[in-house]
């Protein structure tokens, strides 16, 4: 450790377990906006003629807008000096605008009608899923503008000997927002016999972010975020740029690209649960065929079916979220004693398992523990590969570190939405009302990058 952190650390004061939990607020906010675009994109886009493909490229907004938004606004917020704090600014810009898309999104096809009566041109022309796809790609624009500086508040504000303690109540959090997100549509269903429309599930969401992000802004206080002209000058003839960062990531250490390799491998299993699991749920678990060229009248239909699979989708993300939430926390403390390498991989095994059953079996039930065994993996993917990464960051550069680290999230993702995505278009099949598409395959594939990702986990060499 330098003399620069050492210096760093001593005025750092330690959070109390209560500061702790403000501090991730804001997150909780963020997560429970984007757990509801995970579940309900799919539904919403299908309804409006997306095929597999075209869903998943539609799903490429989140990996190209984090491997383009997340660096340079983590490069930006590095360079901010204002009076609301280096960091702040772009955490609350970055939701309210996600806000906004939120509430546009379900209403895609309106909007698209008011914009042809406007403009007095066909509805084709500027149709409801073009709506939609750039609805989407202003949510994951803007979640990741806020996403990488909230990163960088931990080694900006906590000592480094709670990094991986801060980084696992951010993963608490997630799990929180995630649960709270998926469950409260399933529970007005089957405690109080009501069905919540997806665009009040969106609007929810809108205010959950907008609301939390901003608590968290009018809490959250920035060190430091006043610099004098001279320092200014001198930062700007010192600094390296931004390419020169990129190069410089990877010579912090050897570990250092052994950790990317694993975020690589880990999130190409990530997001094949992610994109296709309400897909998944809808057209194999509960058999509806595909809807994208059918009439409005089979759509309706199939549309109670399609419901409860919704719904069956929101409880198994629910529950998997519960369980990161529980055991967030313990991850956290456990990985302090035996160190992040051997609980992270211990997690990815677990992870691994859970795959293997989704793609074998059909049954809800079974699903279901697949999912809340699931959730323990997704605890530790959420923290550890970060507290391991801040073993290595160089003060004065953590938001622009944590949007290259980005990369290695959201890079996975274009073969998840292209290849993936086409893989599952070619893999058709029929059914007696219909054709479909073999869903599944996407968690075996899964699993195999998982594996992957867990024999790289065994080859850091922590510090």
């Amino acid at each position: 450790m330098s003399s620069e952190q050492n210096a760093k650390d001593v005025t750092l004061k330690r959070f109390s377990t209560i500061q702790l939990l403000n501090f991730c607020l804001g997150f909780f906010g963020l997560q429970f906006a984007w757990q509801m675009r995970i579940i309900l994109s799919g539904p919403v886009t299908e309804n409006l003629g997306a095929s597999p493909l075209i869903f998943g490229l539609i799903w490429l907004a989140g990996p190209v807008t984090g491997m383009l938004v997340q660096p340079v606004i983590g490069e930006l917020s590095d360079k901010t000096h204002t009076i609301f704090g280096k960091r702040r600014p772009y955490l609350f810009a970055g939701a309210i605008f996600a806000s906004l898309a939120l509430w546009a999104f379900p209403n895609s096809a309106l909007i698209s009608q008011k914009i042809a009566a406007m403009l007095n041109i066909p509805e084709h022309v500027f149709g409801g899923l073009i709506i939609a796809a750039i609805m989407i790609w202003v949510i994951d624009a803007c979640v990741n503008a806020a996403q990488g500086p909230y990163r960088a508040l931990v080694p900006d504000l906590v000592p480094q000997e709670q990094h991986s303690l801060a980084n696992a109540y951010l993963s608490f959090a997630i799990g929180l927002g995630s649960v709270v997100a998926a469950g409260t549509a399933p529970f007005l269903k089957y405690v109080f016999h009501y069905q919540m429309s997806i665009t009040s599930q969106f609007i929810m969401a809108a205010l959950a972010f907008s609301l939390a992000m901003t608590w968290t802004c009018i809490t959250i206080k920035e060190h430091n975020f006043k610099q004098s002209n001279n320092t200014k000058t001198e930062d700007k003839s010192n600094k390296p740029s931004f390419l020169k960062k990129i190069s410089e990531f990877f010579k912090f250490s050897p570990e250092v690209g052994k950790i990317c390799l694993m975020q690589l491998f880990t999130w190409i299993g990530i997001m094949s649960l992610n994109i296709f699991f309400t897909q998944y749920a809808i057209h194999t678990v509960y058999g509806v065929p595909d809807l994208t060229s059918v009439t409005e009248e089979i759509k309706n239909s199939y549309s109670d079916t399609v419901n409860r699979a919704t719904n069956f989708s929101s409880v198994c993300f629910a529950l998997q979220n519960l369980i990161c939430f529980i055991v967030s926390i313990p991850i956290g403390l456990l990985s302090t004693k035996l160190g992040n390498k051997k609980v992270h991989l211990i997690s990815l095994l677990t992870l691994t398992f859970a795959f293997i059953g989704m793609g074998l079996s059909k049954n809800p039930a079974f699903i279901l523990i697949c999912m809340a065994v699931a959730g323990i993996g997704w605890a530790s993917i959420l923290a550890l590969p970060f507290a391991m990464l801040s073993e290595f960051i160089k003060k004065g550069s953590e938001g622009s570190v944590m949007g290259i680290f980005n990369i290695f999230i959201a890079g996975p993702q274009v073969l998840v939405c292209t290849l993936l995505a086409w893989f599952i278009y070619q893999c058709s099949y029929q059914i007696p009302s219909g054709m479909n598409y073999h869903w599944e395959y996407a968690f075996f594939i899964g699993a195999v990058t998982i594996i992957l990702a867990a024999i790289i986990t065994n080859l850091i060499k922590e510090r």
